[in-house]
């Protein structure tokens, strides 16, 4: 049986809701903002049911975007961007199992009318992650693709992630949470369909994923958030031995011009408290965190991840690219594993 049917059957047999997960992998481990719990609670109880994501997979200013949701299951989280999108927004989610879909799509109606749309935002496609390119999907379309806990599925994810690169307007990203390990797993382990199917030991190596981002153009991933997964299933415990997994939420750009290392131009930004749901700071990152007002130096990836994206009128920019002084030395390592929850997540589970 192919790693794909054996996800089909997974999701689409195996799990029936939530409560049939064996493990805490697929289990969002964060409180949601006062206006993703707003936009949560107007969704529908069976899409809720069969949601299996690790995390939150909605950036901020998102008003009139087109996103593209991988893996997008019971679409749990195309109608929340479907809310935040507008109506002159678009989200499209993609999945391959045909149980998930249906639910998905046997609510359109409902939700169209419970956000006062004159018409649907939203639409499904039934398709593999790997194989976006058999799609009707235009090159540079999206400003956004968002997946959860969907990526660590795929067996090519280099194809997965060059396909988004592929799809993402210049300026876009993908913002994604997904499941990653602290060391390769053996190949039994990747064999095991429930390890696979709890989205365990499909868990990239977070340095190869690092890698594998880069070669396909994301030049400077940058981690959101981290918490790490504790498996809760002693069975399975014994077989993964002292692996190590965590949730990670990332967010990769297509910018060009993106340095592999962080240099320092003599470069600034001052945010200008604009962003709504943001407005006494904005957080790029889990190591850039901008105070309304205050001007900070910033290295030249980060100054573009502002003034190349649809942050820029959000800023205030200082600086050119004249000079170059070398290394940059206000960013924080690559790693994005803690040991413990980022202080101020609740362990609010699904």
């Amino acid at each position: 049986m192919s790693k794909h049917t054996e996800v089909q059957e997974y999701y689409g047999e195996t799990l029936q809701s939530t409560e049939d997960l064996k493990t805490n992998a697929c289990c969002t481990m964060e409180a949601p903002a006062e206006h993703i719990k707003a936009a949560l609670s107007l969704i529908h109880d069976e899409v809720h049911s069969k949601y299996y994501g690790c995390g939150l997979v909605a950036p901020l200013e998102l008003k009139g975007k087109r996103i593209l949701d991988l893996g997008s299951g019971s679409g749990r989280d195309v109608y929340l961007l479907s809310q935040l999108v507008g109506q002159e927004g678009e989200v499209i989610g993609v999945d391959m199992t045909k149980e998930q879909l249906d639910v998905a799509r046997k609510h359109i109606d409902y939700h169209t009318d419970k956000f006062g749309y004159k018409h649907a935002n939203v639409s499904f496609l039934e398709g593999n992650i790997e194989r976006l390119d058999e799609l009707d999907l235009a090159d540079n379309s999206f400003d956004i693709v968002i997946s959860n806990c969907v990526v660590n599925l795929a067996e090519n994810k280099e194809k997965v992630l060059a396909e988004v690169y592929r799809l993402l307007k210049p300026g876009g990203e993908m913002y994604f949470s997904d499941v990653y390990c602290d060391r390769r797993l053996s190949d039994e382990l990747q064999r095991d369909p429930v390890l696979w199917g709890e989205c365990l030991s499909g868990a990239l190596y977070w340095n190869d994923f690092l890698r594998t981002s880069r070669k396909v153009g994301f030049t400077d991933p940058r981690a959101v958030k981290s918490n790490a997964i504790t498996v809760e299933n002693k069975a399975l415990e014994a077989k993964l031995g002292d692996a190590k997994f965590f949730s990670v939420t990332y967010r990769l750009w297509k910018i060009d011009g993106l340095e592999d290392e962080c240099e320092d131009y003599g470069q600034a930004v001052a945010y200008k408290g604009t962003i709504q749901h943001s407005e006494n700071s904005y957080q790029l990152d889990d190591h850039h965190i901008f105070p309304k007002g205050k001007v900070l130096t910033v290295c030249g990836n980060t100054y573009l991840m502002l003034h190349a994206t649809r942050f820029k009128d959000h800023f205030d920019f200082y600086g050119t690219w004249d000079t170059h002084y070398g290394v940059f030395e206000g960013c924080g390592g690559a790693m994005p594993f803690q040991s413990d929850r980022q202080s101020g997540d609740a362990a609010s589970c699904c």
